[in-house]
């Protein structure tokens, strides 16, 4: 049974870090101007969460943890909310 448990809370954490990299890793793709102009917070603050959210992840190796829940909201929340209201916005000065 332990056995069971080690491999589930590794795939855990996996799929954690996974989610919360591809977050980050998708908010420094983005052009700076799409956050601002879909009344999100900027890109600094989104890569920032993004970026400490990957790094709680990786320290803590827990996704249930304290910090490790939030983390994963944080990235679930970009994902799920930001990046599709910014990614539907053309890239560069295509006026």
């Amino acid at each position: 049974m332990a056995e069971f448990e080690g491999l589930l809370f590794l795939l855990l954490y996996l799929a954690a870090q996974g989610l919360t990299v591809w977050a980050f890793a998708d908010s420094l793709v983005r052009p700076a101007g799409a956050f601002v102009a879909t009344g999100k917070l900027t890109k600094p603050a989104w890569v920032a969460i993004t970026a400490l959210a990957a790094i709680i992840i990786f320290l803590t190796q827990n996704p249930i943890a304290l910090l490790g829940l939030p983390a994963v909201i944080a990235a679930v929340v970009y994902l799920v909310d930001v990046r599709p209201a910014v990614r539907g916005l053309p890239r560069g000065n295509t006026w």
